[in-house]
């Protein structure tokens, strides 16, 4: 397999990074949004097979087995995308579409047994339907574009030019989403700080995207446009403020809805810990449940959130995806900022 793999990859990267399938960026985020609903499901199980008499390992095994089987999915994906290896993908598509159509049998046994939207387990059979049928729609889209299996014309694909100048070590653009989100991309430039100060040649040329000249086009381009409606008063300051926003609007807006999330995260943290002081004043925590379907308790989403574990796991990712977003917010403003700096 990785033989016939092998004969695909027609471009050779002198960098050690990777060209973006299509729909890269959406592939992880579901991929996250999947990782957290089975994390749910897992805690679900756990919390409904601890009001229960007897052991039930299937309310919780298969969720954390998912689990795992995301993950190591999301890494083979990584180094397929790094040696650019699109033929390896078949064995992705194989799992989304059994993962898609298990889950819909269980989806459907669940609404032939009458359990609806009030038990928390149908709602996450039902997410986890969606996220492997978009997954599986992202890995049909990716045979589409690159046409690597069942075409006898595949589509060659060659690197950035960034990618093929040694001198260009931001390598920011390029790295996936995950090292975008940590900064993951910038262990080289620390290391190397930490050894010795670090000089213009250490940090290497700047990516083309971010150059003045690439920018200096993009902004003239758009005031070029902006002059052509409005030739009556083409240097207007109205006309400079609107090619700024449509040569750099789309980065401003990006940035915006990242801190917009990030401040509605930032309820988060107080609904939580007020949840979990209630709980615990309470002095019992036990859940009650009083669905029983198929031998086993289904809990509702209102009783999920009762158990102050439940709540402080949450608490955690809420407060983890807030920084994260709060500081994707920060770069994208600030390099945004450079950029347009440059071009004027």
């Amino acid at each position: 397999l990785l033989g016939w793999g092998s004969q695909s990859s027609k471009v050779h990267i002198h960098h050690s990074t990777w060209l973006h399938f299509p729909g890269h960026n959406l592939r992880w985020i579901l991929t996250f949004i999947l990782l957290f609903v089975l994390v749910c499901e897992i805690a679900e199980g756990i919390v409904s097979d601890g009001v229960s008499e007897s052991r039930h390992l299937h309310l919780y095994m298969p969720a954390g087995m998912a689990f795992l089987a995301a993950i190591t999915s999301v890494v083979y994906y990584h180094n397929i995308e790094t040696s650019n290896f699109p033929k390896l993908l078949i064995a992705l598509l194989f799992y989304w579409t059994l993962a898609f159509i298990t889950k819909t049998i269980k989806f459907v046994k669940f609404c032939d047994n009458g359990v609806g939207f009030s038990q928390l387990r149908f709602c996450l059979t039902g997410l986890l339907v969606v996220l492997y049928g978009m997954l599986l729609a992202v890995e049909i889209n990716v045979i589409r574009v690159r046409r690597y299996v069942f075409f006898k014309t595949p589509k060659e694909v060659k690197p950035p030019e960034d990618l093929q100048d040694l001198g260009v070590r931001f390598l920011q653009p390029f790295v996936n989403l995950l090292s975008k989100g940590t900064y993951w991309w910038m262990n080289t430039f620390i290391k190397t700080a930490h050894k010795k100060p670090i000089d213009l040649k250490t940090i290497g040329k700047l990516p083309i995207a971010m150059r003045a000249l690439t920018n200096y086009i993009r902004l003239n381009e758009a005031f070029e446009v902006q002059k052509n409606k409005r030739s009556s008063s083409p240097q207007g300051s109205r006309s400079i403020w609107r090619a700024l926003c449509c040569a750099f609007g789309r980065p401003l807006l990006l940035s915006s809805t990242f801190r917009i999330l990030a401040d509605l995260l930032g309820f988060a943290g107080p609904l939580c810990i007020s949840g979990i002081v209630h709980n615990v004043g309470k002095g019992n925590n036990t859940i009650r449940p009083q669905t029983k379907i198929l031998g086993v308790f289904f809990i509702s989403s209102q009783e999920f959130l009762s158990n102050a574990y439940v709540l402080a796991v949450l608490l955690f990712f809420a407060l983890l995806l807030q920084r994260t977003f709060l500081q994707a917010s920060y770069y994208v403003a600030i390099e945004t900022g450079i950029n347009l700096r440059g071009a004027i």
